[in-house]
């Protein structure tokens, strides 16, 4: 008589299609679960700061048990720059797609800067800055990975469009990289600072971004500027 052996070990991949089959998520695949995660995680990294926050507060505050935690992160620096993608897809959104277009390009620079400023300078992402500074200490590939995927890739897109208004003849820049990073600085003169050591207690005004984004693009293109831009400019329409 054969005796048969079951093989009582776990297979993942008859877990996924039985997951499937029954109509329910795999393990570490439920987006509702995941999000709950990191909405617990964004309130104690809130409260706490990163280095203060442990997983065990996480796992109280998101309303799941810990093993259910660590099949969605590994750990708490996962979770963290998950956390920090999430924030950044919902802030960021669709910001650089009016880079994309080639409309008058004094306005389409004001337009960009103001929205720029508005938001590098709200609370929201302020926190989410000063936790990241904190944390970078420690653990400096984190911070590296989180300008690599933000700052760095929206510098990217500004020197594209700068390049863009080169090969138009409407500016004249040798150093195109520097030019970038000197745009975004000039849209928010003094604010940034200003809001990440809690001098100012207040996100900006419309008015005060509009002012401080105005004289800096005013300043860029006098800058950078070119005859054809300054001839196109006096062709167009007068508002």
């Amino acid at each position: 008589m054969v005796e048969i052996v079951r093989n009582t070990e776990t297979d993942p991949c008859e877990d996924l299609l039985d997951g499937l089959r029954r109509g329910r998520p795999a393990a570490g695949q439920d987006p509702a679960k995941r999000s709950q995660i990191i909405d617990g995680a964004r309130r104690v990294f809130i409260e706490k700061g990163f280095e203060a926050a442990s997983m065990n507060d996480i796992t109280r505050e998101a309303g799941v048990s810990k093993g259910t935690i660590y099949v969605y992160f590994a750990n708490k620096e996962e979770l963290f720059e998950a956390l920090i993608e999430e924030e950044r897809g919902t802030i960021f959104k669709n910001m650089y797609d009016m880079l994309d277009r080639a409309d008058d390009l004094r306005q389409t620079l004001v337009k960009f800067g103001k929205v720029l400023s508005m938001k590098i300078t709200s609370a929201r992402v302020i926190q989410a800055q000063r936790t990241v500074i904190g944390a970078s200490d420690r653990i400096p590939d984190m911070g590296a990975r989180f300008y690599e995927r933000g700052p760095k890739r929206g510098h990217d897109k500004v020197v594209t469009f700068l390049n863009a208004a080169i090969e138009r003849g409407l500016l004249e820049i040798d150093d195109v990289d520097l030019a970038a990073y000197q745009f975004t600085e000039l849209c928010l003169a003094g604010l940034f600072r200003q809001c990440i050591f809690a001098y100012r207690t207040k996100a900006p005004t419309q008015d005060e971004i509009d002012h401080i984004v105005r004289s800096g693009v005013d300043m860029f293109l006098k800058a950078y500027g070119t005859q054809r831009l300054v001839e196109d400019e006096k062709a167009l329409p007068q508002a």
